[in-house]
């Protein structure tokens, strides 16, 4: 007796369909199912990917073009001190003194993302070791963490941020006995000493939910340490909300240095800047007789910061499993 194989053909010769099987996905292939399905999270990722190489590769854009940062056209004004606009050889024209607005704008951006990710990278770092430091002992470690998260969160941090700022930029000694030296790595410490707080209060939260599951109490019976579990068994379990608040918290911090630029009490005159460029727009009327100084960083500024938000957006729409799309 012959047996008739699944998705053969039947006895009466006709062909016998055979019904898809069930095919598993991965974490992954959920998230990227989901992910490439917001078309607005994926232009402002096109975006970013746009703009970081420009960002890295702004000394070999300006080596190309044979101008500087800083390199002064005295054609580039008239008798009366006022730039010229944009033209073939200046794709965004002139500044107040006679500089290459499009050659100061990509190095704003070179300068916004560095700030923006060096002071991401640390605020991120410390509030994950804090948070979860806080959320799996509790007790008199929860307490002291917690309460210098919410004085911290209380302080006026741009009133704070620029006494820091002018304090520390006004002496080449810098602060902490020279340990933070005026320029970059201060703007940087600045952002991250105020940044840290909400991601060790997030941080603190998935913890405090997390400490006590069955898995949790199996890996201790095991004989796992405590550093182990918090980092092994616990942390891995907030990658996904600490992805999501990380691309949120850069246009934050991005926001941030060109506040302090715009300032005066941020990034150097020396270093190109977009809050710096806004400021120098809006000095002795530019923006009515040179408006491309305001437009262009300014565009450049709005659609960055723009970006990392839809980005984070649908970050934040893919990995929810709770979520409709």
């Amino acid at each position: 007796m012959s047996t008739v194989q699944s998705g053969a053909v039947s006895a009466a010769g006709s062909a016998v369909d055979v019904e898809p099987s069930v095919v598993g996905r991965t974490p992954w292939q959920l998230f990227w199912g989901r992910f490439k399905k917001d078309k607005v999270a994926f232009v402002g990722l096109g975006f970013i990917v746009f703009l970081a190489p420009i960002a890295i590769f702004a000394p070999v854009l300006s080596a190309v073009r044979h101008i500087g940062p800083n390199q002064l056209f005295p054609a580039g004004t008239n008798e009366l001190s006022i730039p010229f606009g944009p033209n073939k050889s200046h794709w965004f024209g002139y500044d107040q003194v006679g500089r290459d607005v499009f050659i100061r704008t990509i190095y704003g951006a070179r300068t916004s993302l560095t700030v923006a990710i060096l002071a991401t990278g640390i605020s991120v770092f410390a509030g994950i070791v804090l948070g979860l430091a806080a959320g799996f002992f509790g007790g008199a470690i929860d307490t002291v963490i917690s309460r210098t998260v919410d004085i911290v969160m209380s302080l006026p941090v741009l009133l704070l941020a620029i006494g820091l700022a002018a304090v520390c930029g006004t002496t080449l000694e810098g602060c902490l006995f020279g340990l933070i030296q005026p320029g970059m790595g201060l703007v940087v410490a600045i952002i991250a000493l105020f940044n840290w707080t909400y991601m060790a209060r997030i941080v603190r939260g998935q913890t405090l939910s997390i400490r006590n599951r069955e898995f949790i109490e199996a890996s201790r019976s095991l004989g796992s340490g405590s550093l182990r579990i918090m980092f092994r068994e616990i942390l891995p379990n907030l990658v996904a909300p600490i992805i999501v608040y990380t691309t949120l918290i850069i246009p934050s911090n991005i926001l941030f240095e060109a506040a302090l630029s715009f300032l005066g009490v941020g990034i150097p005159q020396t270093t190109p800047s977009w809050g710096r460029m806004l400021a120098d727009a809006g000095s002795n009327v530019q923006f009515t007789v040179a408006p491309w100084m305001m437009i262009f960083p300014g565009a450049a500024l709005l659609l960055t910061t723009l970006a990392f938000n839809l980005v984070g957006d649908g970050l934040r729409d893919a990995l929810d499993p709770r979520t409709g799309r």
